[in-house]
């Protein structure tokens, strides 16, 4: 089942730009792992295989009038430090059921006075969200069973909207151009990959 989580965060201390990036963002997600498997966070970090997870750019919580108008689109860089006590939020998503199930005991028995690093600033993790909300839509959950019978049999357009920069690895070049074979090829082999691990489980 794709997950898509919402980790709510305050940073204790200013988070300067230089942190803000995706090696960064990825080191703490597998800190967060290895929190409750060892193993499982070695493995990730090791692996050379397509990632069942992936993982925004840090974002500024905005007001809910902003908000609403900007939900379509993240913030991708941060040209300045994020002040200490600025509430933020961070995307994750997940495509395979054993990868969130693993992590379950996380989210179960998040300590929100427990000290996260990202870089060199301290923050805390206040909240986690997996539903949809009305002031924060990232948020959602949806069975690859629903995502079937949602799909029409007889509608072939599909209207994509790129949240971030994206870039599709061909070969050895990453290729920015969002062709039909970079955008389907990726999803189709995605689809395959966790819909086998979903019918196992």
């Amino acid at each position: 089942m794709p997950y898509s989580l919402v980790l709510n965060l305050t940073p204790q201390s200013p988070i300067y730009p230089e942190f803000l990036t995706g090696r960064h963002y990825h080191a703490l997600f597998l800190t967060l792992v290895s929190s409750v498997d060892n193993v499982l966070g070695d493995y990730l970090h090791l692996s050379n295989a397509d990632k069942a997870f992936t993982l925004s750019p840090l974002q500024i919580q905005q007001n809910h009038k902003t908000h609403h108008k900007s939900h379509h689109t993240l913030q991708c860089c941060h040209q300045r430090p994020i002040p200490a006590g600025t509430p933020c939020w961070w995307r994750i998503s997940l495509l395979d059921d054993t990868l969130f199930g693993k992590l379950t005991s996380l989210w179960l028995n998040l300590n929100p006075k427990h000290s996260w690093h990202l870089g060199s600033a301290n923050l805390y993790i206040t909240s986690i969200l997996g539903t949809s909300q009305s002031i924060q839509p990232w948020a959602n959950a949806c069975s690859y069973t629903q995502l079937y019978e949602q799909a029409s049999d007889s509608n072939r357009t599909l209207n994509f909207s790129f949240a971030t920069p994206a870039a599709f690895r061909q070969g050895g070049y990453d290729n920015v151009l969002p062709t039909r074979e970079c955008v389907f090829n990726s999803l189709l082999s995605r689809w395959h990959k966790y819909i086998a691990t979903a019918k196992a489980v």
